[in-house]
């Protein structure tokens, strides 16, 4: 099995496991455990604890943009940008009732925990931050330019807000082991966005 691989797999075991736990709670042998791979194999692939969830956030950021990139920005199937971003919502609202309302997403599992205890870790997240807003800003023009949301809607100040608002949704949904916030949320854009 090559190195590529093996990183892979510890990164994606080790996704799984902190979802569950944090990033605190899980512990190496927890992760080697779950991939059937000897210490060795970890620390050939990562200097410390930190640097593995430095590259395990970018691991993550990078999938999840790329499937917002996918849902938001491409044209096809759906051609109608608002409905893509109002699809992607009602997505995120299905993995929150999957999940039981446990959090289904590490970005905002992990942010509050590791922000303050690595640097590093925070400027991953704060880029996956910004790059999710400018991809939601890219939607929110097309919206715009098509006519499918209100003249008056300055797109890069949108999708702060929108971005925002969701993931403060999310939080309240995760504590409250409730999907109401992000379906309330979601009715809000819809009202907020409206032609």
């Amino acid at each position: 099995m090559s190195d590529r691989t093996t990183k892979e797999r510890i990164l994606d075991a080790a996704e799984g496991l902190m979802l569950e736990k944090s990033f605190h709670s899980v512990g190496l042998n927890e992760i080697l455990e779950a991939v059937k791979v000897p210490k060795g194999s970890f620390y050939h692939h990562f200097k410390s604890k930190e640097q593995f969830g430095v590259e395990l956030l970018k691991h993550y950021v990078s999938d999840a943009n790329a499937y917002k990139r996918q849902m938001l920005l491409s044209p096809t199937p759906e051609p109608d940008p608002l409905r893509r971003l109002l699809s992607m919502c009602e997505g995120t609202i299905c993995r929150v009732l999957e999940t039981k309302g446990k959090c289904p997403c590490l970005v905002l599992k992990l942010a509050a925990e590791v922000s303050d205890m690595s640097e590093p870790m925070r400027e991953v997240l704060a880029e996956g931050n910004r790059e999710a807003i400018a991809i939601l800003e890219q939607v929110l023009q097309e919206c715009l330019e098509k006519g499918k949301i209100a003249k008056s809607i300055r797109p890069a100040e949108m999708a702060r807000i929108i971005h925002d608002l969701w993931n403060g949704a999310m939080q309240r949904s995760i504590v409250c082991r409730d999907v109401s916030p992000p379906r309330e949320a979601l009715d809000f854009i819809r009202t907020l966005l409206a032609a």
